[in-house]
């Protein structure tokens, strides 16, 4: 029997973008349902990081109508890496498996597949790698290659070129549950973790709309889950 997969999305006032994220993430999710891959229990649970817009909006009348699509509504903008540790501890309670991106389409959603098979493989943590930075400029690539040599030199065991684009097992995310960090760096606490891990690499893309509203990646709970 297929394992249970959730997906968390993050978003900060994604009115603009939230339509298209659902209709490919939804086309993705009945492709690897249909084909046995994962469980027809798996969800696509947004994340509304306290958003001033349409988003939660949006994210009800998604689930309304397809139950596909849960939310996660937090009472106030917590910032991208709390709101993404919310989703990450509400889904861990559904799932066997989670998959955390944003909701931009920047990741390359396509990478899913091959996670998923990692997993089934026996990783517990799989890390979407981007597998080239071709499309950034001179500073983006410069301070991005200066940012990873400050964190290796402070100790920082992170994976070089992966923001928040990975799989976890349920026993991965029970690890990370663990952690008492304040100052949330998921990039530097889930290599701590341990358990067996590998990479995916994906092309990384343009935004599809709008721009991003979280400054640097800068709780109460309302789980839309059947």
């Amino acid at each position: 029997m297929a394992d249970i997969l959730y997906v968390v999305i993050p978003c900060y006032k994604e009115e603009e973008v939230l339509p298209e994220t659902a209709k490919r993430m939804k086309s993705k999710m009945e492709s690897l349902i249909s084909c046995g891959r994962i469980s027809e229990k798996s969800r696509v649970m947004f994340v509304n990081d306290g958003s001033t817009d349409r988003t939660w909006d949006i994210i009800k009348r998604l689930h309304g109508e397809n139950k596909l699509f849960s939310g996660v509504n937090l009472s106030r903008n917590r910032g991208h890496q709390n709101a993404l540790l919310a989703g990450l501890m509400t889904a861990k309670e559904y799932a066997d498996m989670v998959i955390s991106m944003d909701a931009d389409l920047q990741d390359d959603i396509n990478a899913i597949d091959a996670m998923v098979g990692k997993y089934y493989e026996g990783c517990d943590v799989v890390y979407g790698v981007r597998s080239s930075r071709d499309k950034d400029t001179f500073f983006k690539k410069f301070t991005a290659e200066a940012f990873y040599k400050l964190m290796k030199a402070m100790g920082a065991d992170i994976v070089f070129n992966h923001a928040d684009y990975r799989l976890m097992s349920k026993r991965a995310l029970e690890g990370l549950s663990e952690f008492k960090e304040v100052n949330l760096f998921l990039r530097g606490i889930v290599p701590e973790i341990g358990y067996k891990s590998d990479i995916v690499e994906y092309e990384r893309a343009e935004r599809f709309a709008g721009e991003s509203k979280y400054p640097l990646k800068k709780c109460s709970h309302l789980p839309l889950t059947e």
